[in-house]
């Protein structure tokens, strides 16, 4: 499928899919309390006429929220193009100053065709700590830890393109950054993939505050035990990207029931 696939049944232009997908993603965030009202930013490359193959998207050029919007309040029509000066190329609302220092440099030079950069609850708390690192003490936290390049440095709010390039340098091929006394950005291919980890990177860091919240000494999965749990199954039954891309559609008819209007 596409990487800005839609269920059959609603199948759209490359660009309108990633628009609806956007737009639910905002909500969903709004359920899951991973959002600051019109705070923080989701962004996704204008898919090309394929919107399949990475580097088919228009070049330089992203979709987002435009700036005071509440996410609940997230719709497909609502959503504008930019490009990495800021500029709105298409559609009504301007691009709030971080999203086109952190994000736009982030999209071109890692290649992301999705970044997501919140303040979520559980993640901003292990991130005031001094020792924020996020342990494999559990299987959800095993599959994600290799995967984050930390920030150890606060560097005020971002204002400038060059803190983008900063963090992207900083990143390299990880898709996530837990920025220290911050919060957290999250890359992916697809809207699902990114959100997914999204999620599951907050169950993972409340799961650890609170185990550490008791005082008690963490049991750490030993790397031998890790690499286990990252090998590929041999009967494994779904992809890595069939898991994604079930695990949004199936929030997406959450979104439906709970908070619909994002379509539109």
């Amino acid at each position: 499928m596409s990487v800005h696939s839609l269920p059959a049944s609603r199948a759209t232009d490359p660009v309108t899919q990633a628009k609806v997908q956007l737009a639910a993603a905002h909500r969903m965030a709004v359920l899951h309390e991973l959002e600051e009202g019109i705070d923080n930013h989701f962004t996704v490359t204008v898919p090309g006429p394929q919107g399949v193959e990475r580097g088919a998207g228009r070049e330089n050029q992203y979709l987002i929220l435009p700036f005071g919007f509440h996410w609940s309040e997230a719709r497909a029509r609502d959503m504008i193009v930019f490009e990495e000066s800021g500029k709105t190329l298409e559609g009504e609302g301007v691009v709030e100053l971080s999203a086109y220092c952190i994000h736009a440099p982030i999209h071109r030079i890692t290649g992301a065709k999705v970044v997501l950069h919140t303040h979520q609850t559980w993640a901003v708390a292990l991130n005031m700590l001094q020792e924020n690192r996020l342990l494999p003490a559990n299987q959800t936290a095993a599959f994600m830890y290799r995967d984050i390049a930390y920030d150890d440095h606060y560097q005020g709010t971002a204002d400038t393109p060059e803190e983008g390039h900063r963090l992207a340098g900083l990143m390299g091929k990880k898709p996530i950054v837990f920025m220290k006394n911050h919060g957290v950005l999250v890359t992916g291919d697809t809207v699902a993939q990114a959100y997914r980890r999204l999620y599951k990177l907050e169950r993972v860091c409340r799961t650890q505050v609170l185990a550490l919240s008791t005082g008690k000494r963490l049991e750490i999965l030993s790397e031998e035990i890790v690499d286990r749990v990252l090998a590929p199954a041999d009967l494994e039954t779904h992809s890595r990207e069939e898991r994604d891309r079930l695990f949004f559609e199936a929030m997406m008819r959450v979104v439906d029931r709970e908070l619909p209007g994002y379509r539109d």
